[in-house]
């Protein structure tokens, strides 16, 4: 509740006002304001802005999200209930969602032959290179039957907006917002390295960039990812020794074309008389 100020206040004021002489613009103290918090250091690398329904392009071409139609990729991790394997399939189908042609690519989870999630997801690509993900529709079955729909989401549905999965052009210490559903997706990425190696089941991978994750609705849980220029996602790792490896590629056709796009790409960039080493050794299929 407001209060007048009393005698003795009102001289105490006049008092400062004329110690402070007279003004004939606004004063410059702010006597009746509270102190405000200071404001966050800017980032160094701010994330891309949503460019709008006609900043995309039609295909998926960053190298490190090789997203070609026709492509899969095996994934398998062992969990205390046995091995389980993740396929994730790019599709020749896709959405429009806010006005955005996306590419529809289809994960499938699977646990002693059994699938446990089936989940349609939703990217696209910017004209800067940034892969968009504009949301999923996912479902957790037991037995075949749906017992759940926990994670689905679609930017512009119920104030969804789209999310950054991949950088154009990631720099180590960029933090960007892959997804945002208020209280459903609230994923949140930084780019750790840009020069990571793995091994996995499909091979040696080198050059690769790694990424942190985490959800701000569980922040407690981290991951880091590794992607590999031409191939995409072949390692995730957990902070309590989880573990899921790239098994295999099918479509390995285009996957030697990314490959050998960003070698040569690399070789042009390397000094003169220091050639630059291939981002991947022969592994197991």
């Amino acid at each position: 509740m407001d209060r007048a100020p009393s005698a003795a206040s009102a001289i105490v004021l006049v008092a400062i006002a004329l110690l402070a002489g007279c003004s004939t613009g606004p004063s410059t103290t702010a006597v009746s304001e509270a102190p405000t918090a200071p404001r966050a250091a800017a980032s160094a690398h701010p994330p891309p802005g949503f460019p709008g329904a006609a900043g995309f392009v039609s295909a998926i071409t960053n190298p490190y999200l090789s997203f070609s139609p026709g492509r899969t990729f095996r994934y398998e991790s062992r969990t205390p209930n046995g091995v389980e394997v993740d396929v994730v399939e790019v599709t020749r189908q896709t959405k429009t969602i806010v006005g955005v042609v996306t590419t529809v690519v289809h994960d499938r989870v699977s646990l002693g032959g059994e699938v446990t999630e089936d989940t349609f997801d939703w990217y696209a690509q910017d004209h800067d290179g940034n892969v968009w993900y504009f949301g999923e529709d996912s479902k957790q079955l037991l037995n075949g039957v749906v017992v759940g729909t926990e994670g689905s989401w679609q930017a512009g549905v119920n104030g969804a907006r789209p999310g950054i999965v991949m950088l154009g052009s990631p720099a180590v210490g960029v933090r960007y917002e892959q997804e945002f559903s208020a209280g459903v997706a609230e994923d949140m990425a930084k780019v750790t390295s840009l020069d990571a190696s793995v091994t996995v089941p499909d091979g040696i991978f080198t050059g690769c960039l790694q990424t942190l994750e985490w959800s701000r609705l569980d922040p407690g849980v981290r991951e880091d990812k590794f992607y590999a220029p031409g191939i995409g996602l072949v390692l995730e790792t957990g902070r309590k020794g989880e573990r899921v490896e790239l098994i295999r590629i099918k479509g390995s056709r285009a996957a030697r074309t990314g490959r050998r796009a960003w070698a040569a790409s690399r070789r042009a960039r390397a000094p003169p008389g220091r050639p630059d080493s291939p981002s991947r050794a022969p592994g197991r299929r």
